[in-house]
């Protein structure tokens, strides 16, 4: 696992770009770079840290799943403390997790995950299962109450 990491106000400003306003041009580093008082070429370096320090998880496009024919599905479960880090790797592996969290509950872990069926997203909970020896609690969304979700990193001036 990668050493810990104290991120800076630079590197706050970046992830406040990233989670909502990535720039949709041909040189999106470039254009972070100057909104935030660095050169391009520090932009994307201190990025890729990030992902090294495994701040960033994942970078990608936020579909509306029900919108492209998919489903989506609350998952929980009961992971003790000395099955959590292989728990949350056989989690984070999936490609149709879009994010977990912990909490402080009997139902300690809890994700998002999204796939082609309903069928296809038990077959992968299941294979987690299978692997890990957790079982998951399976919550398929029913309506959607909330479509995007921003953790502001640089305070009120963000």
């Amino acid at each position: 696992m990668p050493d810990a990491y104290t991120m800076d106000a630079t590197d706050k400003a970046l992830l406040d770009i990233l989670q909502s306003n990535y720039p949709l041009v041909p040189r999106p580093y470039a254009e972070m770079g100057s909104k935030v008082g660095i050169s391009e070429e520090e932009a994307l370096a201190r990025v890729v840290n990030l992902r090294r320090h495994r701040i960033i998880r994942r970078m990608g496009a936020n579909f509306q799943s029900k919108k492209l024919g998919w489903v989506s599905t609350l998952c929980a479960a009961k992971v003790p403390e000395d099955k959590m880090d292989s728990f949350v790797e056989a989690v984070n592996a999936e490609p149709g997790v879009t994010h977990n969290y912990e909490r402080e509950n009997a139902y300690n872990i809890w994700f998002t995950f999204i796939g082609p069926s309903r069928e296809h997203v038990q077959e992968r909970l299941d294979a987690i299962t299978a692997k890990t020896g957790i079982p998951i609690l399976n919550l398929p969304a029913t309506k959607l109450f909330k479509i995007r979700v921003d953790f502001k990193m640089g305070g009120e001036e963000a």
